[in-house]
Parts: structure tokens; C-alpha cells; sequence
């Protein structure tokens, strides 16, 4: 894990969901881990899996060490607090991989962030002031309308390929497994325990060959 950097910590309000979000002295956003996971019904153990998998490097184009910042830990306390954090395009890489497995809270938060995004832009265009306060209310009621479809529509809205979704689950597995070595005997020497993710390939419809 690299080493830790000064942030400034603020708390943000996106529609119902409140984060705690940093900004580092180049101006860049980070958003808490654990937050960034929680925001899709997910423990923050997720998150560090699908950084040490193959799909990271397949949105972002490259690997992604976590990042570790430090912040004032308030008049109440001395020191510093430190925290695990993201940058917002790895977030967003992150709910998509969600949404891509069938995970209907990052479908909904993805939808209305999007919706949301162009609400702004259209606003702007059109000269249509509101205030932040008034885009998360918007946020949060097309949440809760969007949450309430999904859970009425259930699997036929979702993902109605549930043997994608099986293998997109499976593909997020870790393997351990323990490699020995031995003498020209046979006898063994050496024992250590690796591991390895799963990997799948169809094959053909209905037929899947599940690798190591």
C-alpha cells in the first residue's frame, strides 16, 4: 500500500447516500473506500478483490494500488485520521463491474447519477437554477421510483441471463490452493500455499469450461 498523503476531508450528500470525500493538495477526488462499497450494498473487502482482479485492467486500461490519505482528526482529537481511498473514476469502474453482475443498487446509482449529470448540463444550457439541495431531493426520489421498478420487476428486469451472471460471480472467486516440492526421492521439501482467481470461457451455449 503506498505511502499516506494530506487530504482535506469534507462529507457529501449524493441523493439519500452520504460519503466522506477527500480532496488531495493537486485538486484531484478521492472517495472513501468503504463508502465507495457501501453505496452499492457491498462490504469494503469487495472492492480490494476487484482491484486485485483482471477486470480493474480491463475498464481502466492499467493495475490500481490503493491509496491511503491522512486528515485532521478535529478539535476533539489529536493527530491525524487516516483512510482508504479511491479515485472517483476507479468508484465508477467499480459500480459498473457491480451493475455488470447483476447487483441492482449500483444499477439504480448508476442510472441516477447519468440522469442527474445531464439534468445539470440541461440546466445550465437552459438558464434553470437549483440548488444542490434540490438536485439531491431529485437524486433521491428517482432512486427510491427506480428501486421500486427494479424490485417489481425483479429477475426479468435485472439480469435475465442468470448463467452470466453465474460466471461473472464466479470469475470474482479466489482459488487457494498449495504447491509442493520435492527431492529426487520424491520426498517433499517445501510446501507453499498460492493462489489464483477462476477463469471461464463458453464454450458453447450451456457448456462452460472453468479454469484456474
Amino acid at each position: 500500500m503506498s505511502e499516506s498523503t494530506k487530504a482535506t476531508r469534507a462529507t457529501i450528500q449524493i441523493g439519500d447516500l452520504t460519503v466522506n470525500g477527500f480532496m488531495l493538495p493537486d485538486g484531484s477526488y478521492r472517495m472513501s473506500q468503504v463508502h465507495a462499497a457501501e453505496a452499492v450494498g457491498m462490504r469494503w473487502y469487495i472492492i480490494r478483490k476487484f482491484l486485485a482482479s483482471e477486470r480493474v485492467k480491463r475498464l481502466l486500461g492499467k493495475e490500481y494500488e490503493p491509496e491511503v490519505v491522512e486528515t485532521d482528526a478535529g478539535a476533539r482529537r489529536r493527530g491525524n485520521l487516516k483512510f482508504s481511498v479511491l479515485p472517483l473514476d476507479v468508484v465508477s469502474a467499480f459500480w459498473l463491474d457491480e451493475y455488470s453482475a447483476g447487483n441492482q443498487q449500483a444499477l439504480a446509482l448508476c442510472m441516477d447519477l447519468i440522469a442527474e449529470t445531464l439534468t445539470r448540463y440541461f440546466d445550465n444550457t437552459f438558464g434553470v437554477q437549483r440548488s444542490e439541495d434540490e438536485y439531491n431531493q431529485l437524486l433521491q426520489e428517482r432512486n427510491e421510483a427506480l428501486q421500486t421498478i427494479l424490485g417489481d420487476l425483479g429477475d426479468a428486469y435485472a439480469e435475465p441471463d442468470v448463467f452470466r451472471e453465474q460466471l461473472s460471480r464466479l470469475e470474482r472467486q479466489t482459488f487457494t490452493f498449495e504447491v509442493v516440492t520435492v527431492d529426487s526421492t520424491g520426498k517433499i521439501v517445501q510446501r507453499e500455499q498460492k493462489s489464483a482467481e477462476y477463469r471461464s470461457e463458453v464454450l458453447a451455449k450451456g457448456f462452460v469450461l472453468a479454469m484456474v
